[in-house]
């Protein structure tokens, strides 16, 4: 089939390359515009932008899919759209433009966690299993018709980049499945069953560690939201970032936010048992080992503003 492909991040390029391995044509990839990134602001392509260019492949570089947009996809005439984590909406007439429409590779169990950032809260919520759906796109938010899913078990130190990693890796070979099995007319769609819950574009706010939440809730948000756009507490109206935290071993109880160093570890009260900081980043410094941190502070406690 003649395909469009349509995506921006670096998780959507495991999909791209298996596409574009397959018996099937990429007539064109359409991805954001490139952006001014690090500190000397170097204009960059997308990932996937880049992957386009390695291999020769057109591409359509737009902030929305606009008028214009619509227009040179139409060009192309294709048979199927595909997209995955773009960064904006399919709406018609796009929607309909393609032969047999648009399908979605989604990184999680659908109809749970429908939206933008659905590995970061599923994460957060503690999910112990998560997976990968591919479904047909409509204009309501990811509420389209399942052709595959796939379940993965959570790795019990996952992080949002790790988990991301590996749904991607998953979720490129159950797409060219599902393509495959369009272009051979041997698909079955499902309607979505179950609870809905959202996943919205995670906020700084989510990312403030909440240490009135028990041991869990707290590792989990560590987790949900690293690396970007990281966790991270107040001291004194400074921001800490934590890059990295597991249990405390130690019995030692602490209140909620209150830091001291217990046997050697920068240990931190929640509502239940402590955890232990080995990664921060003071505001305006490198990263650095949580103990050499609170080495460098002469202190014997702290007490968070939250």
């Amino acid at each position: 089939m003649r395909i469009v492909f349509a995506g921006t991040p670096a998780p959507a390029v495991p999909s791209l390359e298996a596409l574009i391995a397959s018996r099937h044509e990429i007539a064109a990839v359409v991805t954001r515009p490139d952006a001014a990134l690090g500190r000397k602001r170097v204009v960059t392509p997308s990932p996937v932008g880049s992957a386009a260019d390695a291999h020769g492949i057109p591409t359509i570089k737009a902030a929305k899919l606009d008028d214009d947009a619509t227009a040179r996809i139409a060009a192309l005439q294709p048979d199927l759209g595909v997209i995955v984590a773009y960064g904006g909406l399919v709406r018609e007439p796009l929607l309909s433009t393609p032969r047999l429409g648009w399908i979605n590779l989604h990184f999680s169990l659908l109809p749970r966690w429908r939206g933008a950032a659905p590995v970061q809260h599923s994460l957060i919520a503690g999910d112990i299993t998560t997976g990968v759906t591919v479904f047909h796109l409509v204009p309501a938010l990811d509420a389209g018709d399942i052709l595959a899913a796939s379940e993965m078990v959570v790795p019990p130190l996952a992080t949002a980049g790790t988990l991301l990693d590996a749904l991607a890796i998953e979720g490129a070979a159950v797409l060219v499945d599902v393509v495959n099995a369009l272009g051979e007319e041997r698909t079955t769609a499902k309607p979505q069953k179950g609870e809905v819950t959202l996943a919205p574009k995670i906020s700084l706010d989510d990312a403030r560690i909440r240490w009135n939440d028990g041991q869990d809730a707290v590792l989990n948000r560590v987790r949900g939201v690293t690396p970007e756009p990281g966790a991270f507490t107040l001291i004194a109206g400074s921001r800490l970032k934590i890059l990295a935290a597991h249990r405390a071993e130690s019995h030692s109880l602490l209140q909620p936010g209150v830091m001291r160093s217990i046997e050697g570890d920068v240990s931190v009260g929640t509502a239940t048992e402590p955890i232990v900081l080995t990664r921060v980043q003071p505001a305006g410094k490198a990263a650095m080992n949580a103990t050499d941190w609170w080495r460098g502070l002469r202190t014997d406690e702290l007490r968070t503003d939250s």
